[in-house]
């Protein structure tokens, strides 16, 4: 059967194991659904996610002018201490920004490939954990807006990382770890400003992924240079295909490539 469509990142439903949908304008894939079978990936053109034009894309599925223009693309996403809605200062549109900046945030421990503190919307809890592939994860504040997430964060990173390995959680080298141990132990660091909101009643969540084999070494697809691919699917971890082969492929990563699947 032969799909067709720009690349978005997965859309996931908590389960076990956690369910994954590839959404394409009118149609949909559910790689459980599929793993075992042969898949077949072609690059057919680039679709930046914001003007829709085909233009080669330069990061986070913009193509570069893009990029540097909408609001979705601010400094303030991969850095969140830089925020500056609640002063009710704009960066590209403050329309957009008051509306993702100034909501519930939560400052989270999740363990991937290592234990990693890091920065999501309360709405998005526990996407962004099965996103980055996390095994475990818990709650250590949740805050009114994104600049005390984001200041949060930067604090807690002088004590533990913020980066996750991503061949180690692919490989599924992991290690279990008392994360509410490892909350009381950060607790202290917390910046006054953000320290009332500390979460102290909550348990570690536990994530299982849909993985019928690890890789034992891992190698990377990149459209770019491979524009055809096929291989057998044994597993979706984080945002990853893995194949049969030792190849994964990075559906985020390719997000505005423009492809066509077709699965046997």
């Amino acid at each position: 059967m032969l799909y067709e469509g720009v690349l978005r990142k997965m859309r996931t439903e908590m389960g076990n194991p956690i369910q994954y949908f590839l959404i394409f304008e009118n149609d949909f894939i559910n790689f459980n659904q599929v793993l075992n079978r042969s898949l077949k990936i072609e690059f057919i053109k680039f679709q930046c996610l914001n003007c829709g034009r085909d233009r080669k894309i330069y990061r986070q599925g913009f193509c570069k002018t893009c990029f540097y223009e909408t609001p979705a693309a601010g400094d303030w996403i991969m850095k969140p201490e830089l925020s500056t809605a609640h002063l009710d200062k704009e960066d590209r549109d403050l329309e957009y920004e008051k509306r993702m900046q100034l909501q519930p945030h939560i400052v989270y421990l999740a363990n991937s490939s290592n234990i990693k503190v890091g920065v999501t919307r309360k709405a998005q809890v526990p996407t962004r954990w099965i996103d980055q592939g996390a095994h475990e994860a818990i709650e250590i504040v949740e805050v009114p807006n994104r600049y005390l997430a984001g200041i949060t964060e930067v604090a807690l990173k002088d004590h533990v990382g913020d980066k996750t390995n991503w061949r180690k959680m692919l490989q599924n080298d992991i290690e279990d770890l008392n994360l509410m141990e490892w909350r009381e132990k950060l607790k202290a660091h917390i910046p006054e400003e953000a320290s009332e909101y500390f979460i102290t009643s909550n348990a570690e969540t536990n994530l299982e992924f849909p993985v019928l084999r690890y890789p034992e070494k891992v190698k990377s697809l990149n459209l770019d240079k491979i524009p055809s691919f096929e291989g057998v699917l044994k597993g979706i971890k984080g945002q990853y295909l893995i194949f049969e082969d030792n190849t994964v492929f990075n559906i985020r990563g390719s997000e505005g490539f423009y492809v066509g699947i077709d699965i046997n």
